[in-house]
């Protein structure tokens, strides 16, 4: 039995030989309308696609340990707010496509914006990741009294991009 039923993109791509496009968007729109979830599959190491209540109940720590490169966006925020309300920080994360920074952290006086992104599925996304959440922060550096970060995977595809900056 396939303990990981969900089915990548390219999967459902090559199933119904349509274009990537023509998988992808509809697969992001149903699961901002909570239809399904995209998540990580270990079996084919790519996003997979699950009818909602149906995607495998994996910890987070198990994943990690497994594939740290395969961590989700939403991972990140899981462990960044974990890690964050640990060390007595208020959080404000904004999960799934939410408009605005993805978390917004306050303690005391001090006050922490983070953007966050995943480990995409190609090169050439991971470098489109890396330009936007560049210019999503400089955009919204407008408090000289905040704290900004970025988050991404530990990928060496996104080290050597900071690197050369």
């Amino acid at each position: 039995i396939n303990v990981f039923p969900g089915l990548s993109d390219r999967e459902l791509r090559e199933y119904f030989k349509v274009s990537n496009q023509t998988i992808n968007a509809p697969c992001r729109k149903l699961e901002q309308k909570g239809y399904i979830v995209r998540q990580f599959n270990p079996e084919t190491n790519m996003i997979g696609n699950y009818p909602k209540g149906e995607a495998p109940k994996q910890k987070l720590k198990e994943r990690i340990q497994e594939n740290h490169e395969a961590l989700t966006e939403e991972d990140i925020k899981t462990i960044l707010t974990e890690k964050l309300i640990s060390d007595g920080w208020e959080v404000k994360t904004a999960w799934g496509k939410a408009h605005g920074v993805d978390i917004d952290a306050r303690r005391g006086s001090e006050k922490w914006y983070i953007e966050v992104k995943g480990p995409g599925s190609r090169p050439e996304m991971r470098v489109n990741y890396f330009i936007g959440i560049l210019g999503e922060t400089l955009q919204r550096m407008d408090d000289p009294d905040a704290r900004y970060s970025i988050s991404f995977p530990d990928m060496a595809q996104y080290r050597n991009l900071w690197a050369k900056q």
